[in-house]
């Protein structure tokens, strides 16, 4: 049996623009046993129904980069130990990824050509130069063999490819129960500052919808949030407060009962997506080129393509009036009409 050695992404988004590479990975090797090590970040995001076997890397003790090097050793004989492996399949682009593999003795290592770290894979792939290669289809790209088209929203409505199942990929979840009525979720943090829309402009279009259909308004996201959603009730925005409530992975079936989710693009955006839910993304300095949320739950990309958009920086290069003027530019009043015309329709 072929022993198949998976190196997942690190961020919540990456992972699940991920899934087509694992559903074809494990179509190519049906009887393979197949393992993925993920940071503890992603570990309640791993597609069960696709691998057998999940290893979560142990935390860092210490910042120094001799503890950062003895724990990657340490952990890649006890790798090592579990093997051997047959084919390794480093997702991240960086060194330590590759580093782990060679280390726990991976026979065929495959990756792309980046970080320095070519001399520690067998198999060195040209990483994708086309600025529109979605990230999906450069996942899909380290397959061994011909390399598979992603088709983005077709991939969901073709015969038989529906098939993402919470229950079998999360099995092990606990899913937060959705709240009675009608409901739209906001989703209002992100990782980088140049992707963050200000908790101002979320109040204000929230309030607009919650007064101008109804419907009750969950925020959700993690200890981050929280106080976000604190400083919407300061404010006097009457939300419901998901924040906090657990794994991310946890809020699939919320996700799958709101009429939409509105969202920086940020990891909840493409888990949102991938459960099902209509996703409304306020876009800063992202580019939906690369990283549009893939999943059968219909997207909109707000954006406002600025003169230096998309820079894709976590940090705005200024500092002053122009600072983070692609996500400015972008009013409630704005949002709210994408909304109300694309997912609100009677």
């Amino acid at each position: 049996m072929k022993r198949i050695l998976v190196r997942a992404p690190n961020w919540i988004g990456d992972q699940v623009m991920a899934y087509p590479f694992y559903r074809m990975l494990r179509s190519r090797y049906p009887s393979a046993w197949i393992s993925v090590v993920c940071t503890e970040w992603v570990k309640d995001i791993q597609f069960r129904g696709c691998v057998d076997e999940v290893i979560v890397l142990p935390r860092k003790k210490g910042d120094s980069i001799f503890k950062t090097l003895w724990t990657l050793i340490a952990f890649s004989v006890f790798l090592r130990k579990k093997g051997p492996w047959d084919l390794g399949i480093s997702l991240p682009n960086s060194f330590g990824a590759a580093l782990i593999m060679a280390l726990a003795g991976v026979k065929n290592r495959r990756g792309y050509d980046a970080d320095a770290r070519g001399f520690l894979l067998q198999e060195r792939l040209e990483f994708p130069q086309d600025s529109s290669t979605h990230r999906a289809q450069a996942y899909l790209g380290l397959l061994p063999g011909s390399p598979p088209e992603f088709e983005g929203q077709e991939y969901w409505h073709r015969s038989g490819e529906w098939s993402f199942d919470p229950y079998i990929h999360w099995p092990e979840i606990e899913p937060i129960d959705p709240p009675e009525g009608p409901y739209f979720i906001v989703a209002p943090g992100a990782t980088a500052d140049s992707r963050r829309w200000t908790s101002e402009q979320f109040a204000g279009l929230i309030e607009s919808l919650m007064n101008r259909h109804g419907m009750k308004a969950v925020v959700v996201g993690g200890a981050a949030e929280k106080e976000i959603a604190n400083a919407l009730f300061r404010r006097g925005v009457q939300i419901d407060d998901y924040t906090g409530k657990g794994w991310v992975a946890a809020h699939w079936k919320l996700f799958r009962g709101a009429r939409f989710t509105v969202c920086n693009e940020s990891g909840l955006a493409h888990v949102a997506a991938l459960c099902g839910s209509r996703v409304q993304i306020i876009c800063g300095a992202a580019d939906p080129r690369r990283t549009k949320p893939i999943g059968p739950g219909a997207v909109q990309v707000k954006v406002n393509p600025v003169e230096c958009w998309p820079c894709e920086r976590n940090l705005c290069k200024f500092e002053d009036h122009r600072k983070n003027s692609c996500l400015k530019g972008i009013h409630p009043a704005h949002v709210l009409e994408e909304i109300e015309n694309g997912f609100l329709e009677s």
